[in-house]
């Protein structure tokens, strides 16, 4: 599947903590198609160095950060799927 230069969308502001994998969770979409991402805790680190290690810190990172989140998502998402058509992206810290 090749994709064309289209962005991909953001229209759900929903995201959610993991605290099994200790970070956040979020969705884009491609179309129609619904995009999982997952954002290390040493993405959101790196990020912002200050980040308190707590569901709260995660989420307030995330938040302040969303942008930038959302346009690494975009381009990690753009080079997975020329590859290997995947639906599911975890950004790392190597991300940013």
């Amino acid at each position: 599947m090749t994709r064309d230069a289209v962005p991909l969308q953001f229209p759900n502001p929903s995201r959610s903590y993991d605290p099994a994998r200790r970070g956040i969770r979020f969705w884009g979409y491609d179309r129609t198609i619904e995009v999982a991402f997952f954002v290390e805790e040493g993405a959101l680190a790196k990020v912002e160095p200050a980040t308190a290690t707590d569901e709260a810190g995660f989420l307030s990172t995330f938040d302040i950060h969303c942008e930038r989140f959302r346009t690494v998502a975009d381009a990690v998402y753009s080079q997975g799927t020329r590859a290997k058509q995947a639906f599911s992206f975890t950004l790392r810290a190597t991300d940013f």
